[in-house]
């Protein structure tokens, strides 16, 4: 018999490779179970992705699918012509509805791909009451996310502004193009087989999060320039990193790409200093080269190049907007770092270096799975609780990384960005 291998994503017609990234999104991403609903978000501009979603997530069985579509033209139109009381007002009874939804077994996929800097030219002030009001309004969904309630993931599509923010000098069309390259190279859908090159790296992620829960360590410390930062973990924390299963007993890729095995911290035992690696594109508004000192796991002092008006309301959210609810080790030689491409986008520059996160800690990353903990347990713990959970990179071909045994022994991680 002779035997047909299927055919490299760059062989195949742009229509075709789009179905390739919405079969792994469904299949890898959400895993997406018969009968089961999907809520779907997208930006207007990645409409063609959003199509090839849907029609996946019907052939694995969805009874309904769900889009909402945001649109940048309208958010502008808001600040351009919208009371300014508007801006202390969400929509609460759209994201009560969204949090009714998965409480009720819908699956969540977001398709990012947002302008990164269409806030920056607005009142930062604005912005940040905006941002403040969505998410206290988005409290109810989010909670279930972070706790894992329900299947969910977070993929990509290129749109021309945010390609002509990754390539400048590019004409519009190409870099459109160029973009939509490195999304299918990222997302592993550009072999002959996506679903088989998927089980292949998360069987490398869930090697390397059990070689990290061997070790028990206490704390991680970062150190290379502008930094040295000893992360606590929380007490019984757990380390994590690609597929995992949902409380809805669900295993699915949270994130499409994913390069990463991360934890908890501890809230009250982060020191020292840090500098990011990679900008920060939040809401909207690019914030460069962030260096904040901690002190007793809070944010003490905080500075940036650029928008450092945007990170200061950013910290000034809630009493956990100054602490971290996450830590996450990457290599520097993952396959995004290896583009040489800053994307700015979270989901992507995450994946390319090490990073912390401001805000919520995730429930899930304790060695009983945080199933069936109060929030009072969780902060015994010493997890972290806020309205926000904004991720921002600090590793590098130049920062080491060492993880703190319970008696002070310092055991090598990465040296250079890259697994010891």
């Amino acid at each position: 018999m002779t035997m047909h291998a299927r055919p490299q994503a760059a062989d195949l017609p742009f229509a075709a490779r789009i179905d390739r990234l919405a079969e792994v999104a469904v299949r890898v991403g959400l895993n997406l179970q018969p009968g089961q609903e999907l809520v779907l978000t997208a930006p207007l501009d990645a409409l063609p992705l959003a199509r090839a979603i849907t029609a996946q997530a019907y052939r694995a069985g969805a009874s309904l699918v769900t889009t909402l579509l945001g649109d940048d033209v309208a958010t502008l139109a808001r600040f351009a012509h919208a009371p300014d009381e508007a801006f202390d007002t969400a929509a609460g009874w759209l994201y009560s509805g969204m949090a009714e939804a998965y409480r009720n077994g819908a699956a969540r996929l977001a398709i990012s791909g947002d302008d990164p800097a269409l806030l920056a030219g607005q009142d930062p002030d604005r912005v940040a009451r905006a941002n403040r009001s969505r998410s206290k309004a988005y409290v109810p969904a989010l909670e279930l996310i972070a706790n894992f309630a329900t299947n969910w993931t977070i993929v990509s599509a290129a749109t021309p502004a945010w390609a002509r923010t990754v390539f400048p000098d590019l004409p519009e069309d190409e870099a459109v193009a160029r973009l939509w390259d490195a999304i299918f190279a990222a997302s592993r859908v550009d072999g002959p087989d996506a679903l088989a090159a998927w089980s292949e790296h998360n069987a490398a992620l869930h090697a390397r999060k059990d070689l990290l829960n061997g070790h028990r360590f206490s704390a991680i410390r970062f150190r290379g320039p502008g930094t040295d930062l000893t992360v606590g973990l929380a007490d019984d924390h757990a380390w994590c990193g690609g597929a995992a299963t949902s409380r809805s007993g669900i295993t699915c890729n949270a994130n499409i790409p994913t390069e990463e095995v991360f934890t908890t911290p501890h809230r009250g035992r982060v020191d020292g200093y840090v500098a990011s690696t990679k900008p920060l594109s939040y809401q909207g508004t690019l914030i460069e080269e962030i260096a904040v000192r901690f002190e007793a796991g809070r944010i003490v002092e905080s500075r940036a190049s650029r928008g450092s008006d945007v990170l200061a309301r950013v910290l000034d959210t809630d009493e956990g907007a100054r602490r971290l609810g996450e830590v996450a080790l990457v290599p520097a030689s993952s396959a995004i770092s290896a583009s040489g491409l800053l994307f700015y986008n979270t989901l992507y520059d995450e994946n390319a270096a090490s990073h912390i996160a401001l805000g919520q800690a995730y429930s899930k990353c304790f060695v009983d799975d945080g199933a069936g903990l109060s929030e009072d347990d969780l902060s015994a713990r010493g997890a972290n609780r806020s309205l926000i959970h904004i991720d921002w990179m600090i590793g590098s071909s130049a920062v080491d990384v060492d993880g703190i045994d319970s008696d002070g022994q310092a055991v090598p991680v990465m040296r250079g960005g890259e697994w010891v």
